[in-house]
């Protein structure tokens, strides 16, 4: 399918355009551009599902499906710049192992706590010092299919929108709001909203299936290595124990987040 572009055919890695979007790869390109890599039909069409504004689309037309043509013209109708390039250009400029015909840079939404909008009675998710982009994208996914309002990344050690997180997150992280802030601050922001706590602890006193999860509610996780800091403490948390019944002590972050996430939609009806 020929898509609409204007301008040659990129075959060169030294394009300046082409660069820039290599260059990606790296936070410290990500946070100093505001933009990162969008790799794969999916996880752009939810890109633009989301509202995402999308800033360039590299597109290698002898590789693209009909599904992945529609998604590229989609995007050039939201104002896009569509690149035509080779095949030797996009496999440089995809980031995982598989390539469906295009790359895509998208602008980084704004992840502050005052741009996150709840609804009444909300369902949140926060996770604490979540180091590995693949874990964030498994909770994305997770909050996504349950339901789930919105995900907090309390003091982040990565960067909410890294490649590997939004691939991970199969495009949900376009869907679902997410915010990032420190802990203290989401800790107020919660407490402002009016939000009962529920903190996952390997030893905490309540069973997660003995606690009540109805109403505005934010379920928080910390690192697998660390565990949650003392910003998640006091009277007004609730901490929660999921059974280990084997010689393992802890489950994996998205793990534990799904199993919380299910319970509370149980208990919550389905909408």
């Amino acid at each position: 399918m020929s898509l609409p572009h204007s301008g040659a055919i990129i075959s060169s890695l030294k394009n300046p355009r082409v660069r820039a979007a290599i260059d990606l790869r790296e936070r410290r390109a990500r946070d100093a551009s505001g933009l990162t890599v969008v790799d794969g039909v999916r996880e752009l069409g939810r890109a633009l599902d989301g509202g995402m504004r999308v800033v360039e689309v590299f597109a290698d037309e002898t590789a693209l499906t009909s599904d992945a043509a529609v998604v590229v013209v989609r995007a050039r109708a939201a104002g896009a710049t569509v690149i035509p390039v080779t095949g030797v250009v996009l496999d440089r400029l995809a980031y995982g192992d598989r390539s469906e015909g295009l790359v895509a840079t998208i602008a980084v939404p704004d992840l502050s706590l005052e741009a996150l909008a709840l609804p009444a009675d909300p369902l949140v998710v926060v996770l604490e010092g979540v180091e590995k982009p693949g874990n964030l994208g498994a909770v994305l996914r997770s909050a996504d299919g349950a339901g789930a309002d919105a995900v907090i990344v309390a003091d982040p050690r990565t960067d909410l929108f890294n490649p590997n997180a939004v691939r991970a997150s199969l495009g949900t992280i376009f869907t679902v709001p997410v915010a990032a802030a420190p802990s203290t601050d989401v800790r107020r922001r919660l407490a402002s909203a009016g939000l009962r706590i529920l903190a996952a602890h390997v030893e905490g006193s309540e069973a997660y299936t003995e606690v009540d999860m109805r109403g505005p509610l934010a379920i928080v996780l910390g690192s697998e290595s660390d565990g949650l800091t003392g910003d998640w403490a006091g009277e007004d948390v609730v901490p929660v124990r999921l059974p280990m019944l084997g010689v393992a002590d802890s489950l994996n972050v998205s793990i534990a987040a799904a199993v919380l996430l299910y319970e509370a939609r149980r208990q919550r009806g389905v909408p």
